[in-house]
Formats: structure tokens, C-alpha cells, sequence
């Protein structure tokens, strides 16, 4: 029962981490090496609560939250697809933006909490047969529609860059973009469209934060997940369903220093925060040591493309 309920509030705490993993990949896949993740989660978490806040409506906050995300997304595509700008540069400077953009619209609410009935409407669902399951149905199984959303969402992708014309065209872009657009490709095009879908993504994962996790509206809601989130890009070598195994174990990380103080374990409380960013760490040098085909990153990412220079 233990393992149970510790297995459900790592879900719990690793579905922002998930969200914001898959928007990183979908950047990644076609060359975009996007360090602004944890703006655009930020913007999203102020957005989708302001929403959710004002209307009571769970579509509309999640919308909102969306759509906010992505317009973070396209200042980064203007300036690193059109410009040609410094995308690590430019990724910091979003980040920056996005924590000054949420400080600013969150300053009227902060302390404000979540209606009961919007908590009621993303309260958890069980899934029949599936919450059945031996140790890992109940926690995978019994959670809000929100986390169910999220597994969809890994699986859509996996099956789109795997199965789809689009998708491997996508995957080209990102390997090849002067050979993509030899092709006929439009990689700027291609670009934009992956970036933004990137950025809604990273967007819903900040308001899970603020709609679902808290569920209220503090400054700074993210405390650095867009960072690890960048890391678990490499963890899950850019494949959309390990990204959930990766959103889990990292939720797990998060929350196991409530786990162990709950237990009655004498932990200094300092040193649990620190281990996720931590294993954060590992997880990068490990990715650099061990480098192979399997878990290699597009070979154009990184680099802005310039069609007169092909």
C-alpha cells in the first residue's frame, strides 16, 4: 500500500515534468535547442490560472494556458528560425521573461486558491480493468483526466515521428535541414509549427501546476522543473514514452523528502531538494559518456539554418 501511494504521488509530481519534457522534444526533433522551458512553463501556470480562475472553466483554462505557452514559443522562433539568433541565448532570455511575465500578471493573485469546483472537475477518475492492475494500476490509473492527458499526448507523438509523412519529415529537418529542403521540405515552416506545439506543451505542464498540483498561485511556481525538464530530454534520448518513465522517476526524486520525513527518517531537508537537480546532473555526464545511434540527439541541433549557405 505504501509503494501504491508513493507510486501515485510520483505520477502526480512527475505530469508538469512530462508535459514540459515532450514540449522540449518536439523543439529537439526538428534542430531547436530551446533553454526556455521553464519560461514558457511559468506563462502557462499564470495564464491557465488566471483563466481557470476567473471562469471555472477546465477547457478554457487549459486552452489558455496553451496558447500562452506558445506565443513564448514563437518570440523564440522569430528570433532563432527567422533572425537566426543565438538559441541557447535567446532560451535563457525566454526563461527570463517568462519569470518576469508570470511576477507581474500573478502580483493580484497571489495566495488565491482554486474554486472547489474546478478542483472537483480535475479530480481523479479511476479507469476500469487498468486501476486493477498488480502495484501499478491504482497509481497510473486512478488520476486526474489532466495526467491522462499527458500519457495521451506521449503516445500521440511516439506514433507521429515514428509512423507519420509529417513526422518524418520533422525528423529530417531536425537531422538534415539543407537536405530537408532539397527535398522540398519547408523547414522554416516546419520549424515554427514544432516550436509552438513545443511551447503549448511546456505551457500545460506549468498549469498542472498551478490548476492541479498546488493548486493556487505563488510566485516562482516552477522551482527549476523546466530545467530538469530539459535534462530528461536527453534522459529519455528524445523518445516521447520514455519521457513518462522519465517524468515519474524525476516526480519521485521530488517528492521523496516528504516521503522519508513522513517515515519518521532524520533527513536534513536541504539535501533532499538538492537531489533532484543532482541526478539531474549524473544524468547529463552520463549522456555525454555513453553516446550511441539509440540515444544520439539530431545532428542539427543547435545550429540555425540558412538556406543561401547549403
Amino acid at each position: 500500500m505504501e509503494i501504491s501511494l508513493f507510486l501515485s504521488a510520483a505520477v502526480i509530481a512527475g505530469t508538469p515534468l512530462l508535459f514540459a519534457t515532450l514540449g522540449g522534444i518536439m523543439n529537439e526533433k526538428v534542430g531547436n535547442l530551446n533553454l526556455g522551458v521553464e519560461g514558457m512553463m511559468l506563462m502557462g501556470a499564470i495564464a491557465g490560472f488566471t483563466v481557470g480562475f476567473q471562469t471555472n472553466n477546465p477547457v478554457l483554462a487549459l486552452i489558455g494556458a496553451g496558447v500562452v505557452g506558445a506565443i513564448g514559443a514563437f518570440i523564440y522562433a522569430v528570433l532563432t528560425v527567422s533572425l537566426r539568433a543565438n538559441q541557447v541565448v535567446t532560451g535563457l532570455a525566454l526563461t527570463i521573461f517568462g519569470t518576469g511575465f508570470s511576477a507581474f500578471l500573478g502580483q493580484n493573485m497571489v495566495g488565491k486558491i482554486i474554486s472547489d469546483g474546478m478542483k472537483a472537475k480535475f479530480a481523479p477518475v479511476r479507469i476500469p480493468l487498468l486501476s486493477q492492475i498488480p502495484i501499478i494500476g491504482e497509481p497510473l490509473f486512478n488520476q486526474s483526466p489532466f495526467v491522462y492527458l499527458g500519457y495521451i499526448s506521449a503516445i500521440l507523438l511516439l506514433l507521429y515521428f515514428t509512423y507519420t509523412s509529417f513526422g518524418l519529415n520533422a525528423r529530417m529537418v531536425g537531422e538534415n535541414p539543407a537536405a530537408a529542403d532539397a527535398a522540398g521540405i519547408n523547414v522554416e515552416l516546419y520549424k515554427y509549427i514544432h516550436i509552438l506545439i513545443g511551447g503549448a506543451f511546456c505551457g500545460l505542464g506549468g498549469a498542472f501546476l498551478s490548476l492541479v498540483y498546488v493548486p493556487a498561485w505563488q510566485e516562482g511556481i516552477t522551482a527549476g522543473r523546466g530545467w530538469i525538464a530539459v535534462a530528461l530530454v536527453i534522459f529519455a534520448g528524445w523518445n516521447p514514452l520514455k519521457a513518462v518513465i522519465g517524468g515519474i522517476l524525476f516526480g519521485g526524486l521530488d517528492i521523496l523528502g516528504f516521503r522519508l520525513q513522513g517515515a519518521g527518517l532524520n533527513v536534513n531537508q536541504f539535501f533532499l531538494d538538492m537531489v533532484p537537480y543532482v541526478v539531474t546532473i549524473v544524468v547529463l555526464v552520463a549522456a555525454g559518456v555513453k553516446k550511441n545511434s539509440l540515444n544520439a540527439p539530431p545532428k542539427g541541433l543547435g545550429n540555425a539554418y540558412f538556406r543561401e549557405e547549403r
